[in-house]
């Protein structure tokens, strides 16, 4: 996919894309984050609950702001259904894939590090939606590849937090899989939404213009999520 160069001078909108990135990492440093009531759930669960762990899931997507923001910058430039389908659904493959192996064979990965691959996720496809690495290295990455493995990391993310409680083993692969599969469903729901947004947004005359400094927010989102996890780490 060509990718376009969005670096030209916008001082206007730089002032203001990090105000909106601070306060929006207010709530995202917190993204995953389950409320009490859910972990008292989770852990006092007993045996097969497919509804209750099918709505847990698409809560903990719909809320999960990282992985909405990594989503956004995915799909900013993608115009026919066809691209968003096919990287999606290797984002969704991804998680999938670890948040799955994690939880069910018990493989633990520190919590604040992965949070932080997962912050510099958002980093890459807001550079990447700049031009930034032709621009500066002359190269592109392969993108699938780098959602494919970004994947990876974000469903690490999700495992290391049902990893936090005690999960009673009494119909625990089910459960899982309902959860696994509530997360697509909350997936999908905040995609169609921003779908939406962006498709109005692209009509506007002031797209090309307000897309610089949108992925600028972007970037700096992860930077502050990235800055945030690794003081976790260094502080805990």
């Amino acid at each position: 996919m060509q990718k376009r160069s969005l670096f030209h001078p916008v001082p206007g909108p730089l002032r203001w894309s990090f105000l909106i990135a601070l306060l929006l990492l207010s709530s995202c440093a917190w993204a995953h984050g389950v409320a009490s009531d859910d972990k008292a759930f989770i852990e006092n669960s007993s045996g097969v609950q497919l509804v209750p762990f099918l709505y847990l899931g698409a809560k903990h997507m719909v809320t999960g702001y990282d992985h909405l923001l990594f989503l956004f910058g995915v799909i900013f430039f993608l115009y026919r259904l066809r691209d968003v389908g096919l990287y999606v659904t290797l984002f969704a493959v991804g998680h999938s894939a670890t948040l799955l192996f994690g939880v069910l064979t018990g493989t633990h990965v520190n919590p604040y590090l992965v949070d932080a691959v997962i912050g510099l996720s958002v980093v890459y496809k807001a550079l990447d939606n700049l031009g930034a690495f032709q621009r500066f290295f002359g190269v592109q990455p392969n993108t699938k590849a780098a959602v494919l493995v970004f994947g990876f990391f974000h469903g690490f993310g999700l495992a290391t937090k049902l990893q936090e409680f005690t999960l009673p083993a009494d119909g625990l692969v089910a459960n899982i899989l309902a959860f696994n599969v509530g997360v697509e469903i909350g997936q999908l729901l905040a995609l169609g939404g921003i779908l939406i947004a962006i498709s109005y947004w692209r009509r506007s005359d002031a797209f090309g213009r307000q897309a610089f400094a949108a992925n600028t927010v972007l970037m700096v989102a992860g930077f502050v999520l990235v800055g945030h996890q690794l003081t976790g780490y260094f502080v805990s």
